[in-house]
């Protein structure tokens, strides 16, 4: 299944329905008067966040939702059927933006959570509406209300507690793969991850999900590689994992690039918690991992771990770490041995 973040939907709720003129006409009744129904009601346009997507695919293949409208009014006072609801069901995590792409109409981070995009117009009033002691033959009706048209954007953001960042082939996927069950691609060319991946990670009796987008390269807030276009799924994070390649010449300047390029995207991203670590230490000697080590903690003025995701040398403080920097109300505690703790649910 193909990964889609960004989908253009064009949506419009139902017209109501136009009121009836009619007059009751039966054998033997000398004063009918009037019996026109009203317009039934259109349909309304939602939107609701449902479990089981992970991507915004569907709306690939379809992109035009359209509401039922309202049925006219009848004879004998019948009111006309409402049309019936159009709703969009996307994942958790998605935004809904206004055609200008930075407007947001609604988040739904939350499963379950619904919200209306597009109001049905009302139905019409029929002529046994306007009847009165001095108009008791109203040969008038109104028309259904239009329904409303917009274009909309929706653009995923997953939801994860910790989000992984570097350059391409810094080792990202491999310790995604290292630490949880999930299998992203792993090769030794750079832009191997073309889209973002989901792992669930425990340590000391806690999990919490990892996100791993594909690598940032200088110039990507230009377009250049994959571009920023990414980075919006580690948005919803609390804490970030800076992984650099040990075997660079200049891990300094890796983690300098990385680290412009979230401040030109713009937003809190660059102010979240950061746990740095300088990663591949398995192919370094003591002395080398001491150098680069010392000149990496001179360049981010705080300290850095060292973790191999092939060896897994040093991947359990690394777990450590980013759990500290999570809140208490995130993280999903497994049971224990005498049942305490959240129990287990599919």
């Amino acid at each position: 299944m193909k990964f889609l973040d960004l989908a253009k939907v064009y949506i419009r709720s139902g017209s109501g329905g136009n009121g009836c003129i009619s007059f009751r006409r039966e054998k033997y009744v000398e004063f009918g008067g009037p019996d026109g129904g009203d317009g039934g009601r259109g349909g309304d346009v939602w939107v609701e966040a449902v479990e089981g997507l992970n991507t915004l695919i569907d709306f690939r293949y379809q992109q035009h939702f359209f509401a039922q409208n309202g049925q006219g009014g009848m004879g004998r006072q019948k009111s006309g059927a409402s049309g019936a609801d159009m709703v969009l069901k996307v994942p958790v995590g998605t935004e809904i933006l206004e055609e200008d792409e930075e407007t947001v109409v609604a988040d739904l981070t939350e499963l379950g959570q619904r919200v209306l995009l597009a109001q049905g117009g009302n139905g019409g009033w029929g002529n046994l509406h306007f009847k009165t002691s001095t108009n008791q033959a109203p040969r008038r009706a109104n028309s259904g209300q239009e329904g409303v048209e917009r274009t909309l954007w929706l653009r995923l953001k997953l939801i994860a507690d910790a989000g992984l960042l570097g350059l391409p082939n810094a080792g990202k996927s491999t310790f995604l793969a290292a630490t949880s069950n999930a299998r992203p691609k792993i090769a030794d060319y750079p832009f191997t991850t073309l889209h973002p991946n989901l792992g669930v990670v425990g340590v000391d009796g806690a999990e919490f999900v990892i996100a791993d987008i594909p690598g940032l390269i200088e110039g990507a807030h230009e377009g250049r590689g994959i571009g920023d276009r990414f980075l919006g799924h580690v948005e919803r994070c609390a804490v970030l994992l800076h992984l650099i390649d040990a075997t660079s010449e200049d891990v300094a300047a890796d983690w300098d690039t990385v680290l412009t390029e979230l401040e030109l995207y713009g937003g809190d991203l660059a102010d979240k918690p950061r746990v740095t670590v300088l990663n591949k230490i398995d192919s370094l000697d003591d002395d080398e991992r001491a150098e680069k080590r010392a000149a990496l903690e001179e360049a981010t003025g705080g300290p850095v771990m060292l973790m191999s995701g092939v060896s897994r040398e040093g991947v359990t403080e690394v777990l450590r770490a980013l759990r500290a920097e999570i809140d208490e109300d995130r993280l999903r505690l497994k049971a224990d041995e005498d049942g305490e703790g959240e129990a287990w649910r599919p």
